[in-house]
């Protein structure tokens, strides 16, 4: 018999589960619940995406791309950032598509992290930033955010974690799985801190399609931060494509020649027929975005009325599409809050210390789903803290 402990990476042995996948998964067999636990949109991929996806295989266009991608998306992507941030990279050599932003986040941290290196990590955040770091050899550092500063990220923090062994700094905003955002003004200080060394950053932009009256702002737009930066995107989110998995960074073009190295390696390429839908949500979906970020809009301002009534102090956030109301009220842990409303109330949220210890006695509630199912929750939830408080 093969003595299964002795033959695994001891790295990914000490590495835990997700802490969003295991309340999904436990969600996912219990009858009647509502989960509000998953980032994933509930609108469908607009039309003309799908029906692009449909005419590229009756074309029977369905054989590898180039590596990093068919050129036209990879052009398209170039025009779409010009547009966006006004920043332009070069389609032919800093450009890599990926097999969504989880991808190409992974590839990022592999080719930059060497063991000993320290990377800082800017949390709450999503749940596979430290994972990766530590499978490359990389040490995690964290950099907490405070709501009394709106979960922002602030100059002074970072240099005070910033030693001759921080070799990469990851940027999470719009944050998951606060919704916080980082201003023009606010990236301007962090940008002072780093000039003059050679930190890299890794800028995970994600949802910046979904921000609540203000523009995203890129790290990129600040003078001399492209030159170190990574910036990830993808098509998940603001186009609502989770399943089709296709992303995309961008870097100066001596990062991108090594990064693609691991791609090529490991991937060869993303989905044919997910590039080519990814050519038309690139230069034919904004109206079917702006649509979407207003009905996300509405849900937001329901839901953080509605846990600041409940007396859940809630953090009103302006990107993505996630609320971080407080439970630490209620006496409960964050997995305990998640565990008892799962099981007592069948409404599942991922609990706060999932993304980070500094998200211990929050939670985190995704608006991805429709009115009906937010105000149904909202009551069950309602329910759950009158018995709780009645200590039943």
């Amino acid at each position: 018999m093969i003595n299964y402990e002795n033959v695994l990476n001891n790295t990914i042995k000490e590495i835990k589960p997700s802490g969003i996948r295991k309340f999904f998964d436990i969600a996912a067999t219990i009858d009647g619940v509502i989960s509000l636990g998953v980032g994933e949109p509930d609108f469908p991929t607009p039309w003309s995406i799908r029906q692009k996806a449909i005419q590229t295989i009756e074309t029977k266009r369905t054989v590898y791309t180039a590596n990093s991608g068919l050129m036209d998306l990879r052009k398209a992507i170039s025009d779409y950032t010009i547009k966006r941030t006004g920043v332009q990279y070069h389609p032919e050599d800093e450009v890599i598509v990926t097999v969504g932003g989880s991808e190409a986040i992974d590839i990022s941290i592999r080719s930059i992290v060497s063991p000993g290196d320290e990377v800082l990590i800017v949390e709450p955040c999503f749940v596979c930033y430290s994972p990766i770091v530590r499978l490359s050899g990389g040490i995690p550092v964290t950099v907490q955010t405070k709501v009394e500063n709106n979960f922002k990220l602030k100059a002074g923090d970072l240099k005070d974690k910033i030693t001759d062994k921080t070799k990469l700094l990851i940027l999470p905003f719009p944050n998951n799985p606060t919704g916080a955002i980082m201003t023009r003004e606010d990236l301007e200080e962090i940008a002072e801190v780093l000039r003059g060394t050679d930190i890299l950053i890794l800028s995970d932009e994600i949802y910046s399609e979904l921000t609540y009256g203000k523009k995203h702002c890129s790290v990129i737009e600040i003078d001399g931060m492209r030159e170190r930066t990574i910036m990830i995107n993808g098509f998940s989110k603001a186009f609502a494509m989770t399943g089709w998995r296709l992303g995309y960074l961008c870097a100066p073009a001596p990062l991108v020649r090594q990064i693609v190295k691991i791609h090529q390696f490991a991937i060869m390429c993303s989905p044919t027929v997910s590039q080519y839908a990814g050519i038309e949500a690139l230069t034919s979906c904004d109206r079917e975005v702006a649509k979407m970020v207003d009905e996300y809009n509405v849900r937001r301002r329901f839901l953080v009325g509605a846990f600041n009534k409940l007396g859940l102090s809630c953090f009103n956030p302006e990107g993505a599409f996630y609320v971080f109301p407080c439970i630490a009220g209620t006496g409960l842990t964050s997995e305990e809050f998640c565990e008892k409303l799962l099981y007592l109330k069948k409404v599942a949220v991922v609990p706060g210390n999932a993304f980070g210890d500094c998200g211990e006695g929050y939670i985190r509630v995704s608006y991805a789903y429709s009115l009906n199912h937010l105000n149904t929750a909202i009551s069950r939830i309602k329910e759950f803290l009158q018995e709780i408080s009645d200590g039943r």
